[in-house]
């Protein structure tokens, strides 16, 4: 059986811990590479880290509590009927788009107090934050979690027994959705970078932040499809219904303050070439 930790002592440190940790520390690197090509304050990203990651860490928990994975055999109703349970978090129940939400609204309140600019700033944090994702979610594979349909492709997933779906008792072997989504966000990454330096005269502060809340979700939307424990809530997939939103309203954002800035672009423009010369 693979095993998810190890002990120190009578303590035991779960490699989804471990992995957790490397993400954010991987993502601090990566945001002050950025702010410092920005020609900002690097110490401003560990200023920030435990905002994000507090309020981070908050988010998550209430997604999982209000979208526990059918797997669990239980509803958001068991943790109102147990409070307490709220708190256990070693028994495992985060989830990512908590994370992220909970993240977004931690930067938010730091920028607000040290008076910067949120737009920036998510700019500067996103690229690390997908990179963080994809290392978290090497966690999953430790703990024998999100995973797929059964598959014979040569990449295929070993799950121990004991953690298979009741139905799936017999089938040994599943699609790694744990690793494609991490792959879906080494490339997030990567074209959130190559755009912010390719395209950095066309792009507006909080582009790459709306990019990203394009590109993400419908990652995670299409391997929904693939899931085969959803977080349901009334039969419906709560996970694959906010990546939709969200990405639909960020596509919308996008196009519209372009729009916009090309409108206004235009008519500043206009005014310059009816302007006669010595005026």
């Amino acid at each position: 059986m693979l095993p998810d930790g190890f002990y120190i002592g009578s303590f035991k440190i779960y490699f989804y811990s471990l992995l957790i940790i490397a993400g954010v520390l991987a993502a601090v690197w990566l945001s002050i590479k950025e702010a410092n090509r920005r020609k900002l304050d690097p110490d401003l990203v560990w200023d920030m880290v435990p905002w994000l990651l507090i309020a981070g860490i908050i988010g998550a928990r209430l997604w999982h509590v209000l979208t526990p994975s059918a797997s669990m055999g239980i509803t958001a109703s068991y943790y109102f009927q147990h409070p307490l349970e709220i708190f256990a978090t070693r028994k495992g129940g985060l989830g990512i788009p908590g994370a992220v939400i909970g993240g977004a609204i931690g930067l938010f309140i730091y920028c607000k107090r040290k008076k910067l600019n949120f737009a920036i700033w998510g700019d500067i944090i996103v690229p690390g934050l997908a990179l963080s994702q994809a290392i978290g979610r090497w966690g999953n594979f430790f703990n024998q979690e999100l995973y797929g349909g059964p598959t014979n492709l040569p990449w295929a997933l070993y799950i121990d027994e004991a953690h298979r779906l009741p139905q799936y008792t017999n089938v040994a072997y599943y699609h790694p959705i744990f690793f494609y989504e991490c792959l879906w966000n080494l490339f997030n990454m990567f074209l959130l970078l190559y755009l912010g330096r390719k395209y950095v005269k066309k792009l507006l502060p909080g582009d790459l932040l709306l990019i990203y809340a394009i590109v993400y979700p419908f990652g995670r939307f299409m391997l929904e499809f693939m899931r085969l424990d959803p977080s349901l809530i009334g039969g419906v997939n709560a996970n694959q219904v906010t990546m939709a939103v969200v990405a639909s309203g960020a596509i919308l954002a996008l196009i519209f303050r372009h729009r916009k800035k090309n409108l206004t672009d235009n008519k500043n423009n206009g005014v310059i070439e009816n302007k006669k010369p010595g005026k």
